[in-house]
């Protein structure tokens, strides 16, 4: 199959659409399916053995923002794809998806991002309310001109259906369980941060992910009323600064430790010893997965994606957002009590181990298969 991928985010951006789109490649290169990937500029020229076209962008809070020029269009008609598959479409996805509509391409688009929401955050009260409403009409108008919109989750699925968004169906995603796996805990490197981080043997309590304000980093600040307990938080992004100094501000004892990747991520995972997630506007929530398959008991927020991936008081804790001491609470639950933090992470391991990329991705390609098939019933 002949598989053209348009993606808002791609390499060296990282975050959770880049994330997928990476992975979908891999597997898709080990079935022998024909990819072209479409992405803003800069990205490498070739992934997974895959040619990238890297398209006109600007810059936008250090996020690389494609521009709907007419080289989507033309390299989509050069490629003439069998399939067109947009990640998270807004700007270049929607002149992917106008395109795939006026030639009659099959497409499936994937809901990622929830830009709605992320501008009611930034501008609240009547603007950010006026912002978001706009941005619906915008994501409803883009996600109905394709074939099929995946949703990763079924909060997603319900807030789509909310928003009058047709043809939707689930899809999840994998998890690299090899990679992210207890196993890390005897690593020689995992044991010297360890001892580093927690030298008199505090627990260790972490977020991984982009540091932007969409991800609420400020609930961590709940934490300084929990005691034996060290913060640590690793990625990087816009919020970095930010998010440092309204940590040190409450007298969080926190360390950040910066973007890792590969070994080093799943180094970092096995040091911690209670997961900590905290956004509320989360269509699913993959660093939740690489933490349980760590082994590591997962906190999180009672909304969006989460609700899909947390099995409370099983694999870990929900609490609520609205709540002053929600977060408190369940944290201060955890590290009180080691067996039932190991307990719980045997579970998450258990409960995410074969949900692998290659199962994920076969999924994908029969949404591929059912719009190319209704494409040719209608024609």
């Amino acid at each position: 199959m002949r598989v053209a991928i348009v993606t808002e985010s791609f390499l060296p951006s990282v975050n959770g659409v880049t994330t997928s789109v990476c992975r979908v490649l891999e597997c898709l290169r080990d079935r022998g399916h024909d990819v072209v990937v479409l992405a803003p500029r800069p990205a490498p020229e070739r992934w997974a053995g895959y040619p990238v076209r890297g398209l006109a962008s600007v810059p936008v809070r250090r996020f690389a923002v494609g521009l709907p020029t007419g080289e989507v269009e033309a390299a989509l008609t050069a490629f003439a794809p069998d399939v067109v598959h947009v990640a998270s479409p807004f700007v270049l996805g929607a002149a992917a998806l106008t395109a795939t509509a006026r030639h009659g391409i099959p497409s499936v688009a994937v809901y990622q991002t929830d830009v709605p929401s992320y501008l009611a955050q930034h501008a609240p009260g009547p603007l950010g309310t006026g912002a978001s409403r706009a941005a619906w009409r915008w994501v409803r108008r883009v996600h109905g001109m394709a074939d099929l919109t995946l949703a990763p989750s079924s909060a997603a699925l319900a807030e789509l259906a909310g928003h009058d968004v047709p043809r939707t169906a689930l899809w999840t995603r994998g998890v690299d369980a090899a990679t992210f796996h207890p196993s890390w805990r005897a690593d020689a490197g995992t044991r010297a941060l360890r001892r580093a981080l927690a030298p008199h043997g505090e627990v260790l309590v972490g977020y991984v992910g982009r540091l932007a304000p969409e991800k609420e980093l400020h609930r961590l600040t709940a934490l300084r009323q929990v005691s034996g307990i060290r913060v640590v938080v690793v990625g990087d992004g816009p919020g970095r600064a930010e998010a440092r100094a309204v940590l040190a501000t409450a007298g969080v004892d926190a360390v950040f430790l910066g973007r890792r990747d590969g070994d080093d991520l799943a180094r970092a995972y096995a040091a911690l010893d209670v997961f900590v997630h905290t956004g509320t506007r989360e269509t699913f929530g993959q660093t939740l997965q690489e933490a349980a398959a760590s082994g590591l008991p997962v906190v999180a927020p009672a909304r969006g994606g989460p609700l899909d991936l947390v099995d409370h008081s099983r694999t870990g804790l929900l609490f609520d957002p609205d709540s002053r001491g929600g977060l408190r609470d369940a944290v201060a639950h955890l590290v009180g009590d080691r067996a039932k933090r190991e307990a719980l992470g045997r579970a998450g391991r258990a409960r995410v181990q074969h949900r692998s990329w290659t199962g994920v991705t076969d999924e994908l390609l029969r949404h591929y298969a059912a719009v190319r098939a209704a494409r040719a019933v209608a024609h």
